[in-house]
């Protein structure tokens, strides 16, 4: 079976993720303009203009080639409102994509939906796109992410001191990893049949040495 790298979803058992559209941009509006939903990110909260630009950007970046930048929207399985956004960045160099940008609005039924969200960006990575090893950092005073990188299949690797500044204060950050043969032994079903997934187009992201 393929995946559109231009028009990505990927379901689970209780939420789906598919890229943003434009109909997204409220909520996308409301997740970077609240300081509480977005104090433990690596940037502070956004104006509306700049949250509005941001958004613009992630669009755009759909149609890059090869694409680099997949920030999608969660939502119910059976439901296409969106809930809360994760992202993933493929790097320049070697073959490497970068998990981030996860939020959900808090009072949703998927509020505690972060680790299937990054396990199925995850076996998106792993598969369609070929990459060798996915990597995450948080915060390291943020007061649950230790557990969501475990359950999304990461192991802990290191703390970058002082990587950012946001809120007024310079800002650790904790990094784990996984890498493909190791984290596709532990799939679920689910991720298994998003491993076996292909580009429908040409392959962008071919992993070095596979």
């Amino acid at each position: 079976m393929t995946i559109d790298l231009r028009n990505v979803e990927l379901v689970g058992a209780r939420l789906r993720l598919r890229d943003l559209r434009a109909g997204d941009l409220g909520v996308y509006q409301r997740i970077f303009t609240d300081p509480n939903l977005t104090r433990y990110m690596g940037t502070d909260s956004l104006g509306v203009r700049a949250a509005a630009a941001s958004f613009d950007a992630a669009l755009r970046a759909r149609g890059d080639s090869p694409r680099r930048k997949y920030t999608l929207a969660i939502t119910a399985p059976g439901a296409d409102t969106m809930v809360g956004t994760i992202s993933l960045l493929v790097e320049d160099y070697g073959s490497n994509a970068m998990i981030g940008g996860l939020v959900v609005v808090p009072e949703g039924a998927l509020r505690a939906g972060g680790i299937e969200a990054g396990r199925l960006l995850a076996a998106f990575a792993f598969g369609p796109l070929g990459i060798h090893r996915v990597w995450a950092g948080h915060r390291h005073d943020h007061p649950v992410m230790d557990t969501v990188m475990a359950g999304v299949g990461l192991t802990p690797e290191a703390r970058l001191r002082q990587l950012y500044r946001t809120q007024g204060r310079w800002r650790d950050v904790c990094t784990y990893a996984a890498l493909r043969p190791e984290w596709a032994a532990a799939a679920t079903p689910v991720e298994r049949r998003i491993l076996a997934l292909r580009p429908s187009t040409a392959r962008e992201h071919a992993a070095a040495g596979r």
